[in-house]
């Protein structure tokens, strides 16, 4: 079955730009048109694609449709660069999912590198971001799975260094008798929302217990640093972000020596690998100026 590219480039339009009076505007047709090309479109498939509100959303059928065809923009740019180079068109879109906490410390300048494209960003925890990649929603995502998901590579990154803090007046109220299961099953912590396991992760890997202290959802990588020196709660931040800080004395370690590595891995779609290349290339040196190693020497590639 052969898509209409008129049809695919309306439905990717509506998905990017929210409207399909927007989507108009953006292709230079009228509304009437993009709205000809996605009922035909949605006949052909037999499925919705689109829900229709404010803004539009696409359906799982539109979102994988429309990820199909930012890919086929990228390919046939990657293509046009190769066999006629200056004939590309505009630059290519590409939608990739990211923790907010590798957004916040090393990924971006890992994006300088990829050339002429164009980049929509999904946030999402680093162990559920695989999820986006198994629904065909994302053509890339920083994951913390060295398992590669169907259809896809994997390559390992490195680890973000986590270190436990909390301000020192925090420190003297809820750890003035140390740090331990008994007061870490007490003292509030912050999480940045229901996905967020660190803090539980790293209290398990010190105590050996299961605990559930009273906890604050902040979902915003410097609110966690912002709240933490404010004395709300403890948490696990990036060391990157909050060496400063540690150095002035405005926020303490929990237990210096106890810091969490998360290890990372950038997994793509095996068909897009060519012309994601630049990109890849660019991530994992981005990884290898700001990460640590990671603790896995091989993944697993899914064949």
């Amino acid at each position: 079955m052969s898509i209409d590219p008129s049809q695919l480039a309306a439905l990717s339009a509506i998905v990017r730009h929210g409207s399909f009076d927007a989507a108009a505007a953006h292709l230079n047709v009228t509304p009437s048109a993009i709205s000809q090309r996605i009922k035909a479109l949605e006949e052909r498939m037999g499925t919705a694609l689109v829900n229709r509100g404010q803004p539009c959303t696409p359906t799982a059928a539109g979102t994988k449709l429309a990820r199909h065809a930012e890919d086929i923009a990228l390919l046939e740019s990657h293509v046009l660069a190769d066999i006629a180079p200056g004939s590309a068109k505009a630059a290519p879109r590409v939608r990739l999912a990211v923790n907010a906490d590798s957004l916040a410390t090393w990924f971006v300048p890992g994006l300088m590198g990829a050339g002429d494209m164009l980049f929509d960003l999904v946030i999402d925890d680093q162990d559920t971001s695989t999820d986006w990649l198994l629904r065909g929603a994302v053509s890339a995502a920083v994951t913390g799975q060295a398992q590669a998901v169907s259809g896809c590579n994997c390559q390992p990154l490195g680890a973000l260094r986590y270190i436990a803090t909390a301000s020192p007046a925090f420190m003297a109220t809820w750890f003035g008798q140390g740090v331990n299961a008994d007061t870490l099953a007490r003292a509030p912590v912050l999480t940045f929302n229901a996905k967020d396991a660190l803090q539980h992760r790293w209290i398990t890997q010190i105590t050996g217990e299961r605990l559930t202290p009273p906890a604050h959802q902040l979902p915003s990588t410097h609110a966690f640093i912002d709240a933490a020196r404010a004395g709300l709660g403890w948490g696990l931040n990036p060391l990157p972000l909050v060496q400063q800080q540690l150095d002035h004395g405005t926020l303490c370690p929990l237990l210096p020596d106890k810091p969490l590595d998360v290890d990372l891995f950038w997994q793509t779609s095996r068909l897009m690998s060519d012309a994601l290349a630049p990109l890849s290339h660019g991530i994992r040196a981005a990884a290898a100026k700001h990460l640590v190693k990671n603790s896995h020497a091989t993944v697993t590639k899914e064949i």
